[in-house]
């Protein structure tokens, strides 16, 4: 199990301007600190624009630190990353559709990653591929199917098998249910648990969606413009808000249904 820790980090990026004009930088992220501990699942919400998936970028190496730290076990992160650092750390994106090849087979999407990573020796890369679609739920003729000829579910957990094929330690959901209808959502949520559960993941799940996350999480920062307006457990958030603004994420929470 791995911890994440971020101690005041911020994210600056330049804004392009006119010449002539003096230059600007816009800050994504404005002194953020949050601590995940191993094995937890943790979540991250907020409005679009709030620094959420800024966030989980810097976890993956993917946005440039300005200032602050990251730390992974402990261990501060530098700017290098090694490829075991990379497999380590795995995202999967809001849309499968828009993440997976449309032109290749999901046995060679995940044949190419066993091999190019060696994770296990050539003769059992097809017993690992079957271990992969029996760990998301899937039936092995999907591994010969196209991205296309699946459902959005099914896309989405080809996306997460992907992910889990280079064994990390953290997994990092951004967005990963709010492209799919309820149904599919409740069994990708289902899914994540499980897998965090037998596999000993540190699970980092990102949503505007605070029902989904309290399904979910033990634990959430709530982001408003670049900082964290508050941090504790799921249970607390709902029940006693600290912040004015989780309040009012809280209120705009439509009623579901009974």
């Amino acid at each position: 199990m791995t911890s994440v820790n971020l101690e005041d980090v911020v994210v600056e990026y330049p804004v392009h301007r006119r010449a002539g004009q003096a230059p600007e930088v816009r800050r994504a992220l404005d002194g953020v600190s949050i601590r995940i501990q191993p094995g937890e699942s943790f979540g991250l919400v907020g409005e679009s624009g709030s620094g959420k998936s800024t966030t989980a970028n810097v976890i993956m190496g993917l946005a440039p630190v300005s200032s602050g730290v990251l730390s992974i076990d402990g261990q501060e992160v530098a700017e290098f990353r090694t490829p075991e650092f990379r497999r380590r750390v795995q995202m999967v994106f809001q849309d499968p559709a828009s993440s997976l090849n449309p032109r290749r087979r999901v046995r060679s999407v995940l044949r190419e990653l066993l091999s190019h990573h060696k994770l296990v020796p050539t003769r059992l890369i097809e017993s690992r591929l079957t271990e992969l679609m029996d760990m998301v739920g899937l039936p092995v003729s999907v591994l010969d199917a196209l991205p296309g000829n699946l459902s959005g579910g099914q896309r989405q957990r080809v996306a997460i098998a992907r992910a889990l094929a280079v064994e990390p330690r953290i997994l990092i959901a951004d967005e990963a249910v709010s492209a799919l209808d309820v149904s599919a959502q409740a069994k990708v949520i289902n899914l994540l648990a499980d897998l965090r559960d037998e596999l000993g993941l540190t699970l980092i799940f990102i949503s505007h969606d605070l029902a989904v996350v309290r399904a979910l999480c033990d634990r959430a920062a709530v982001m408003y413009a670049g900082q964290v307006v508050e941090c504790a457990d799921t249970e607390t958030l709902f029940t006693a808000p600290q912040a004015e603004y989780t309040r009012r994420l809280l209120n705009a929470i439509p009623d579901r249904p009974a």
